[in-house]
């Protein structure tokens, strides 16, 4: 047997509790073990610990399985009666059988030799405020990114001096501003909640005296140019009463040049009260405002006017979680999204949320982590990340044609078995965002970029499209990804087509429950190493089938069934580039 493909440890995302009666156990095998049993029962079952006792558990086959690149991931559900577990594992290959326990393995005859250990896995007990709990409403959600700057320009009398005409075409800069303000999102709300949006994830809106606000001047007041707190309120209350759900961004890992404690500390070194409230090194600064490459201070990358923000002092902690008090108490807002979010501390995010929750168990804390989370997923500090190791695998598939079907299942089940399955149902999904190159700009066909969204769509989680993809704008990387939206053109009929699509895929993903399910299979076998082929399942024979043909031949579909979302698709045949999800009839 392959004792190095073998991998288990009794808590994170491989023993855990879904809720307070279900406990999910995952395990993973090289793909010579054929069969997985569990061996579990109450660790008290036949007497204390130390105390002789002669404990055995009962077996239980575990069924479920994915695939990996290298490794099986199988996953079985317990319900302890007494809320505690004590198990090992017995593994089967075609010619032998192991039992894997916390401290290694043992055969057959070991498990027979008299007075021999069996260190268990263990879990010790099901506390219920140790189960991660997640806002079930983000499931139901398909969310809307707004750069508020470039969105819409609602009120003129705010835009800041220089202010250039609106740019309906052609790239832009960080430098340049265009007047999009909050009356302007609010005038549009009636837009977005006919495309179906149900949620608006806005980049940052306070004061700040660039363009996209991540240098932030005053964590409590909203950006003159892009209103007032009325004006916001305004914006929380209209979008609530379309069924619209409302997040801000909250940059606390660094602060803008122009933050009053910062401008004190350059003024006054050690001797300002606000000293320590930022990371640094090195006094005095040996040039006028300070050098983070010359580690004189930390700062976000490597960005002299952004320095970084010490969450290990409890004052700051302090400052910043009422910050966030005064926007879920004062405006109402549903979620709050943390930008670099993996650099401030643990210590704070635990404060942070247990704070927030006491306000609104149903507030949602999104990261901004780019990477493998789970230090932060635990239920005591962030709900969800923004999963863009799900947004970047997709893409590399279309990006790199030596890439099969298989290989897409195999970084789809990656992406859904690093987290809890309560984590999967709220994960903030996308393809692009304001610091991406856009979808459009990626791909080499309209049919590429749907393919892409439609995937998106019948992912786990929460889908998240970012302002602009319905009429599949385009613009490279920052800060070209952050263009005006084009709303003569929209509003002179040249995206109908365009707009009708997505707003198609919106309608199935909010009409077809299945589509937001986590439960997901992909076949056996493939028959075209091109095409993506999975069902999302409920009960019995339940389930949506989505088949997208990325080869360069038609692909004949064999079972008929209702015709949920198709293109290209004719006589029972998946076009070049097609698309199809289908219901089992």
């Amino acid at each position: 047997m392959d004792f190095n493909g073998v991998y288990h440890r009794a808590n994170d995302n491989f023993c855990y509790a879904l809720d307070e009666d279900k406990l999910i156990i995952n395990i993973k095998t090289g793909y010579d073990v054929k069969e997985v049993n569990i061996y579990q029962g109450d660790p008290f079952k036949f007497g204390i610990l130390g105390g002789g006792e002669g404990w055995d558990g009962e077996k239980v086959n575990i069924a479920f399985k994915k695939r990996l690149k290298n490794q099986i991931w199988w996953t079985t559900t317990v319900e302890p009666e007494f809320k505690r577990l004590k198990y090992y594992f017995e593994l089967i290959t075609e010619t032998e059988k192991w039992y894997y326990f916390e401290d290694g393995f043992l055969s057959e005859e070991q498990m027979h030799l008299e007075g021999r250990s069996k260190q268990c896995f263990v879990m010790p007990w099901m506390n219920p405020c140790d189960i991660a709990v997640t806002p079930a409403w983000v499931n139901d959600t398909v969310w809307y990114q707004i750069f508020p700057e470039r969105f819409c320009n609602g009120d003129a009398s705010l835009n800041p001096e220089h202010t250039l005409p609106w740019r309906e075409e052609g790239s832009v800069k960080n430098s340049e501003f265009f007047g999009g303000d909050i009356p302007g999102i609010i005038q549009k709300l009636d837009y977005l909640q006919e495309l179906g949006i149900t949620g608006i994830y806005l980049t940052p809106i306070n004061e700040s005296p660039s363009s996209h606000k991540y240098d932030t001047t005053d964590y409590l007041k909203i950006d003159p140019h892009f209103g007032t707190e009325k004006d916001f309120k305004e914006l929380v209350d209209k979008a609530h009463e379309k069924g619209i759900r409302i997040m801000v961004d909250c940059v606390f890992n660094h602060s803008g040049q122009n933050f009053a404690p910062w401008k004190d500390v350059q003024e006054k070194g050690p001797e300002s009260e606000y000293y320590d409230w930022f990371m640094i090194n090195e006094w005095p600064f040996n040039h006028k405002g300070g050098s983070a490459k010359k580690k004189q201070y930390y700062s976000f990358a490597f960005f002299d006017d952004m320095p970084k923000l010490n969450t290990n002092n409890e004052v700051v902690r302090r400052y910043f979680v009422d910050v966030c008090r005064k926007w879920v108490e004062d405006y109402g807002i549903d979620g709050l999204r943390f930008d670099v979010a993996n650099e401030v501390s643990h210590t704070f995010l635990k404060e942070l949320r247990s704070e927030l929750k006491a306000i609104n168990p149903d507030i949602y804390l999104l990261g901004e982590i780019w990477h493998d989370a789970m230090g932060w997923l635990r239920g005591d500090e962030f709900d969800a990340v923004m999963n863009y190791p799900l947004g970047q695998s997709i893409k590399d598939f279309w990006i790199d044609k030596s890439l099969t079907a298989e290989d897409f299942e195999y970084t789809v089940n990656r992406c859904y078995t690093g987290y809890m399955q309560q984590t999967n149902d709220v994960l903030f999904n996308l393809l692009d965002s304001h610091d991406t190159k856009r979808l459009r700009s990626e791909v080499h066909s309209l049919d590429e970029y749907y393919q892409q969204l439609a995937v998106l769509f019948a992912m786990p989680g929460s889908p998240c499209i970012y302002y602009g993809t319905e009429v599949a704008m385009e613009g490279g990387h920052d800060p070209d990804c952050r263009r005006c939206m084009p709303w003569k053109k929209i509003e002179a009929g040249e995206f109908e087509e365009r707009i009708a699509v997505i707003k198609q895929l919106i309608a199935l993903r909010k009409s077809e429950k299945l589509l937001q399910s986590r439960n997901f299979h992909f076949p056996a076998e493939y028959d075209n190493p091109r095409v993506i082929h999975f069902t999302k399942v409920g009960w019995v024979d339940n389930y949506v089938e989505v088949l997208i043909n990325c080869s360069d031949e038609e692909v004949e579909v064999s079972e008929g069934g209702e015709v949920l979302f198709a293109r290209h698709f004719e006589n029972g045949k998946l076009l070049q580039n097609g698309i199809l999800f289908q219901r089992n009839k």
